[in-house]
């Protein structure tokens, strides 16, 4: 059945300014087809957009496949570059090329800004120049779409006619399955991965170019992109586009894909890009909710930044074209000029704007001002941010952070519960409770955190990593057990004028120690990957197990001679206990590390050569001897 609707009637609506220049433009010339009831054109239309959302449902995927694959292949490579080049706000510009890059999503970095950010691992001033670099990272997909143009201009010979993307695609995706497919490993596998993400975006960006070529003999569709060269109209249109599909680099290629259509021109082209690199924030600013301040203050920063990047480029575009005008101005623009424009807009604004980071940090420190009362943040929480599960590597970098304050936290409290011993103090003792119950808490955060990374496509360098981090989380968490019984022990002295004598007090101080140094090493090790720090845990438990044994005999033998309280004695041989068992966690932590592959291994030397374990268990003993 025919649609049928007067159109005097119709126009009766377009009475404001907006409608009246849509009106009088190529929109009203579409739709006013539409409301005749032509049902081919509307046949035509629907055929249309249907391929063109097709081509782009493949093309988003082919980019989310590559950026995946990418990452995967870059292992912990992204959680070390992170730790080196956060240094300065330079290097965190280089950082946002090369993540955004990597991941080919300028708004899955930003995400990830925001929760590194909001999980105090990266400064405001460093977070400032990732961003800026994120920007300049999301051209790279432009520029690699532009090979389509290959096709197009028909130019192309010799050598040249090799890079057609009609040529090309089914090579990559030939290369890609022959990798996948006869690769027995998963290294390998995310190459061939690579090539097949890259095939089916570019078979997308295709299919989009091809949905768009019969729109160049429509008047209408043109004087669509007529109207967009009103610099406002196209700046929200690409702002509002940007923003509903959450990927500039997609907005972008759909562009490229239009203008091979020949209806969009430089004046037109222009507006839009700009408007593409604002919508691009609406990201970011959705992450932010619900993070810090400082996470929030990133979000403000990264839409501060394009607004006043593209108000600068505006108006100087528009002066210039005033005042002297571009000769290419009302030309057609090509896939070339879009991912030229696109580029030359992010690398010229960075430029402009890294010497002022400091005056965008007070911007959006003054407009997000700190709270004046706000509830006791959830530290374990905030730190295992949810936003950094967008990059498994960074996830699993910074859970093994949160398994190395686990130990820090054990190796506080078992200082204050020796401390406990030589005076006890019952807030002092609240407060190792406390710290106990932040370890159990942490591990129960942590294990929950570890399974949802495992839900990602994980290499198995990272499979071993989380499994690794899983089993030392349980095992800092046996390790607080024993410090609440050793506070126990110390309470039950207390409570009952208990004391050991003098050469017990001696003898278990030094138990004490190695015990520290134990945890302090462990959880350096933890932290480190550190194989050559896991190491030294060895011996220390051999001379920790020897000291166990030599001061229970003893103990057992002034017992016998009267010259300690049987039930003081009890309390002391249930230390000795507590201790070694710690010991013995401590142990097999440091195995965990030496196992898992997951090491950075640092220099640890001694006179100029690699430690030597055997002196070392040597030197421990005596240092050690009571």
């Amino acid at each position: 059945m025919k649609l049928i609707i007067n159109i005097s009637d119709y126009s009766r609506y377009v009475n404001n300014s907006f409608l009246k220049m849509c009106y009088n433009r190529g929109v009203y010339n579409l739709f006013s087809e539409i409301l005749r009831g032509n049902s081919n054109l509307i046949m035509n239309m629907l055929f249309t957009i249907l391929a063109a959302v097709g081509g782009l449902a493949l093309f988003i995927y082919g980019m989310n496949t590559m950026g995946t694959a990418l990452e995967k292949a870059s292992g912990s490579r992204l959680e070390h570059i992170l730790d080196n080049m956060t240094k300065n706000i330079f290097a965190g510009v280089v950082l946002g090329v090369v993540v955004t890059a990597v991941i080919q999503s300028s708004s899955a970095t930003t995400v990830i800004v925001v929760g590194l950010v909001n999980a105090g691992m990266l400064k405001l001033r460093s977070a400032i120049g990732i961003i800026m670099g994120a920007n300049i990272g999301t051209t790279v997909t432009g520029q690699i779409l532009r090979l389509a143009e290959l096709d197009t201009t028909g130019t192309a010979s010799g050598a040249m006619d090799f890079l057609k993307l009609s040529n090309l695609i089914p090579i990559i995706l030939i290369i890609g399955m022959i990798i996948y497919m006869a690769s027995k490993t998963v290294a390998k596998k995310n190459i061939g991965e690579i090539f097949l993400g890259l095939g089916v975006l570019f078979t997308g960006m295709e299919a989009m170019t091809a949905a768009v070529k019969p729109l160049a003999e429509l008047p209408a569709f043109k004087e669509i992109f007529m109207t967009l060269t009103n610099p406002i109209l196209g700046v929200l249109a690409g702002t509002i586009i940007t923003a509903i599909i959450q990927s500039s680099s997609a907005s972008v290629g759909i562009l490229q894909a239009i203008s091979t259509s020949g209806a969009v021109t430089y004046a037109a082209a222009f507006p839009i890009i700009m408007g593409q690199n604002i919508g691009t924030c609406i990201t970011s600013i959705l992450s932010a909710i619900g993070t810090s301040t400082n996470a929030k203050r990133a979000a403000a920063v990264h839409l501060l930044f394009n607004v006043l990047g593209t108000t600068l480029w505006l108006a100087g575009c528009y002066l210039i074209q005033s005042f002297i005008g571009f000769p290419f101005w009302d030309d057609t623009i090509d896939m070339g000029g879009i991912a030229n424009f696109h580029t030359l807009f992010n690398i010229t604004n960075t430029i402009i704007f890294l010497p002022f980071a400091g005056i965008l940090e007070r911007i959006a420190t003054s407009v997000i001002r700190t709270p004046k009362v706000t509830d006791t943040p959830d530290e374990i929480a905030v730190a295992l941010d949810e936003r950094l599960l967008k990059s498994p590597s960074l996830a699993i970098g910074q859970s093994q952070h949160t398994v190395a304050d686990m130990g820090r936290v054990a190796l506080g409290s078992f200082e204050k519960a020796r401390e406990s011993f030589g005076g006890f103090k019952t807030e002092k003792a609240a407060e190792i409770r406390k710290n106990v119950q932040i370890v159990f808490k942490t591990e129960d955060l942590l294990n929950n955190y570890l399974v949802r990374i495992t839900q990602a496509e994980l290499t198995e360098f990272e499979n071993r990593r989380v499994t690794t981090l899983m089993y030392m989380t349980n095992e800092f968490s046996r390790i607080a057990d024993y410090v609440q019984d050793i506070l126990e022990n110390a309470e039950k002295l207390n409570e009952k004028s208990l004391s050991f004598s003098e050469a017990a007090k001696k003898e278990i101080e030094v138990l004490f120690n190695a015990a520290a140094e134990i945890l302090n090493t462990t959880t350096k090790a933890a932290e480190r990957g550190d194989t050559f720090a896991a190491s030294i845990t060895g011996p220390l438990e051999i001379t920790i197990n020897k000291l166990h044994d030599t001061l229970k005999a003893r103990h057992i033998e002034r017992l016998k001679q009267g010259e300690c309280n049987v039930e003081s004695g009890v309390v002391y041989l249930d230390i000795l206990v507590s201790i070694q068992r710690i010991a013995g966690h401590c142990s097999n932590i440091s195995a965990y590390v030496k196992n898992s592959g997951a090491s950075k291994r640092e220099n640890l030397t001694q006179n100029g050569g690699e430690i030597d374990i055997n002196k070392l268990a040597t030197d421990f003993e005596v240092k050690y001897q009571v």
